[in-house]
């Protein structure tokens, strides 16, 4: 039976696991969206809404509470003073998953985890798909002449 054994375990040792959720509680407070697997971004979710509710608090002691877990100064900053505000009135629930699909290589269902008000959407930013150089080449021709 499991009584009182909250977590995932991830497979990894919990020094493992402890690291993990700091990288990924830095992230999403650097970045306020990831794509991460599915357990990873439900297990996540937990860290950082504790993370967000020390930074509601903003004394002192929830400071040093968050830098002795997240381990950067810059990312506490801006937790306490961007993310934070922003679920004043806010009583929890603070991040949302989002099913996104499956990895290409091992087809392990990924999540975008992201805070409520980052965004409507919640896609990822795709980047750019540059133009084939075939497509290309008359740009060039008219810069040519032009130039």
């Amino acid at each position: 039976m499991r009584h009182l054994n909250a977590g995932r375990k991830l497979n990894r040792t919990s020094a493992h696991r402890k690291a993990l959720m700091r990288n990924l509680v830095l992230s999403l407070i650097r970045y306020e969206r990831l794509k991460t697997t599915d357990a990873k971004a439900k297990e996540l979710r937990r860290w950082a809404d504790r993370m967000v509710t020390l930074g509601k608090r903003g004394d002192l002691a929830a400071r040093r509470r968050a830098y002795a877990f997240i381990g950067s100064h810059t990312a506490v900053k801006k937790l306490f003073d961007e993310i934070a505000p922003r679920f004043k009135e806010r009583p929890g629930g603070y991040t949302r998953v989002v099913k996104f699909g499956v990895r290409r290589g091992d087809a392990a269902p990924i999540s975008v985890i992201e805070f409520t008000d980052a965004s409507e959407s919640a896609a990822p930013r795709k980047k750019r798909r540059k133009a084939a150089p075939a497509e290309r080449q008359p740009e060039r021709r008219a810069r040519a002449a032009a130039g």
